[in-house]
C-alpha cells in the first residue's frame, strides 16, 4: 500500500494534525526550491563517487572479513564511498529461494550472521575510514521482514489487510508494510536508525524513499544529522520533494530509462535533453542525481550493465555518468571486472573477480572527478551543439575557471561533430590519452560508433 493512499485512510482529527507537514499532493510536492539542493549536501560529497557492496556475492565467503582485502584496491582504483547493500538479518518467514531478500529485515539492530558479527562489521568501518573512505548503509524503512520481531511485540506498527493479518507491501511477500502514521511505530524507526551511529556510519541509502511519507523524513533526518551533522542521505527514488525533506541525492530513475533507450537505438542522443527538461520541471534547482549504468536491481532483474550497455557501448554510457551535471556517479560491485551476467538475488551467486579489466578506465574518471572541480556535484553545466546531435551528445561542465569537455558518439555509425564554443580553443589534456592536446573548435571532430572524448581544462 502506497503511503499517499494511507493518508486516505486517517480520520480527520489526525489528518488536521499532519496538515501542517506540506503533505501537498499525493507526491508530497510543495513545488521547486531553487537552490536549495546546490548547497544542503555534506562537502565530502563535492567531487565523490559511490560503489556499491554487494556482500554475500563479493567474495566466495559472503562475509565483511572477506570483503576487507578489497579496500586497498577500491581505494587505489579512486572509490569514495561505500555503499552496502543491507547488513541486517534476513526473515525466514515467507523466505524466497534459499537465502532471501536483504530487503526482508527481521531485525533493525542485528548484523546478519551470514556476513559475521558486529565486531566483524565495525572493524570493516574501522578500516574503511583509515583509507580515507565513507560508509554508507542501505536501509529498508517502507516494510520490515514477516517475522520481524516488531510483529508480535508491536502489531500496532503495521497496516492490516482485509483479515486483519499485517499487509503485504506491494506484491513483496516476504515483507509486512509498516504504518507510519503510529507515532511510536516513527520513534522505533529513528530509534533502530541512530543505533547504527555507534558504528561510525556515514550515511543512509533509504530503499523506496517515496513510499515514506515526507513528514517522516523531514523528521528523521533532521533528528539524525543532530547527532552527526555531515551524514549522507540517498534516496531511492525519482520525486523532487525528496530533496526538500532533506535528502542529499535521489536516483535518475527516468533519466536511466532514456539512457537505454538511446543505448538500443530506440531513441536519438538528443533525446537526453528532453529527460533533463522533465527533471528540471520537478526537482529543485542544483539537485544531486546518482547516474548509473548498473546497480543490484538493473543487474539481477534487467541485465544491466552487460545486456542493456553491452560491448563497446558501455563505455561512453559510463563516461556520461561520471560527468553529467550534479552527478554523483555510481559503480556496482564487479563492474571494475566486468562481470558479465546477473547476481542472483536470493541464492549464493559469487561475482568472478580476477582481471578487473575495467580499473584503469574507471580509475581515470574517478582521477578526473578528484582533481577537476569542474566535475564537482555544483559545477555548472552547457550543453554544446554539434551539428550531430542525433548522434552526437557533448556538453562543458566548469567550476572556478576549470573546465571539462565531454563529447560522446551515442550511436552505432561514426559521427563527425563540430563543437561551437570557442571559448574551448587551447591545449586541454585528453584525459584518455593522459597528455595535452590541440583543440580547435573549427575543426570538426570525428568519432567512431560509440566513441568518445573527455578533455580537462585546468586553472
Amino acid at each position: 500500500m502506497k503511503w499517499y493512499t494511507r493518508l486516505l485512510l486517517l480520520s480527520s482529527a489526525t489528518a488536521l494534525v499532519f496538515s501542517s507537514c506540506k503533505l501537498m499532493n499525493k507526491d508530497g510536492d510543495t513545488g521547486n526550491n531553487p537552490g536549495a539542493a546546490s548547497t544542503n549536501f555534506p562537502s565530502w560529497i563535492r567531487q565523490a563517487n559511490i560503489y556499491e557492496v554487494n556482500v554475500r556475492q563479493y567474495t566466495p565467503e559472503g562475509t565483511f572479513k572477506a570483503f576487507e582485502p578489497n579496500l586497498q584496491r577500491l581505494k587505489d582504483m579512486g572509490v569514495d564511498i561505500l555503499w552496502f547493500m543491507p547488513i541486517t538479518p534476513i526473515s525466514k518467514v515467507d523466505r524466497k529461494g534459499v537465502l532471501g531478500s536483504y530487503y526482508a529485515v527481521a531485525d533493525y539492530k542485528a548484523i546478519n550472521p551470514e556476513f559475521g558479527n558486529m565486531d566483524d562489521w565495525n572493524n570493516l568501518v574501522k578500516k574503511a575510514h583509515e583509507l580515507g573512505l565513507k560508509v554508507v548503509i542501505d536501509w529498508v524503512p517502507n516494510h520490515s521482514g514477516a517475522d520481524n520481531h516488531w510483529l508480535t511485540d508491536h502489531p500496532d506498527f503495521y497496516n492490516k489487510d482485509s483479515s486483519g493479518k499485517a499487509a503485504v507491501a506491494f506484491d513483496w511477500s516476504d515483507t509486512r508494510d509498516l504504518n507510519y502514521w503510529n507515532p511510536a511505530m516513527q520513534d522505533s524507526m529513528i530509534d533502530a536508525m541512530k543505533f547504527w551511529l555507534a558504528s561510525g556510519i556515514d550515511g543512509y541509502r533509504c530503499d523506496v524513499a517515496p513510499e515514506v511519507p515526507r513528514m517522516f523524513w523531514e523528521r528523521a533526518i533532521k533528528e539524525l544529522k543532530q547527532s552527526k551533522p555531515d551524514l549522507f542521505f540517498l534516496g531511492e527514488g525519482d520525486k523532487g520533494w525528496l530533496h526538500d525533506a532533506g535528502f542529499n541525492a535521489t536516483y535518475p530513475w527516468d533519466f536511466f530509462a532514456t539512457m537505454k533507450k538511446v543505448a538500443t537505438g530506440q531513441r536519438p542522443a538528443n533525446s537526453l535533453d528532453s529527460a533533463l527538461m522533465r527533471q528540471d520541471e520537478s526537482f529543485p534547482v542544483g539537485a544531486i542525481r546518482m547516474y548509473f549504468t548498473s546497480n543490484h536491481d538493473e543487474n539481477s532483474w534487467n541485465k544491466s550493465d552487460y545486456a542493456t550497455f553491452p560491448g563497446e557501448k558501455h563505455a561512453p554510457f559510463a563516461v556520461f555518468t561520471q560527468t553529467m551535471r550534479n552527478s554523483l556517479p555510481l559503480i556496482y560491485s564487479g563492474q571494475e571486472e566486468p562481470f558479465l551476467d546477473s547476481i542472483s538475488f536470493f541464492y549464493k551467486d559469487t561475482i568472478t573477480f580476477g582481471k578487473y579489466q575495467r580499473a584503469p578506465f574507471y580509475k581515470t574518471l574517478l582521477s578526473l572527478r578528484h582533481n577537476n572541480p569542474a566535475l564537482a556535484v555544483d559545477a555548472s553545466f552547457k550543453k554544446l551543439k554539434t551539428g550531430a546531435d542525433d548522434k552526437v551528445y557533448a556538453y562543458v561542465r566548469e567550476k572556478d575557471g576549470n573546465k571539462v569537455l565531454v563529447i560522446l558518439n551515442l550511436s552505432g555509425s561514426e559521427a563527425e561533430a563540430k563543437i561551437d564554443d570557442t571559448s574551448l580553443k587551447g591545449q586541454p589534456e585528453n584525459v584518455f590519452l593522459g597528455k595535452p592536446e590541440n583543440f580547435d573548435p573549427a575543426v570538426p571532430v570525428k568519432l567512431s560508433a560509440w566513441g568518445y572524448l573527455v578533455y580537462s581544462y585546468k586553472k
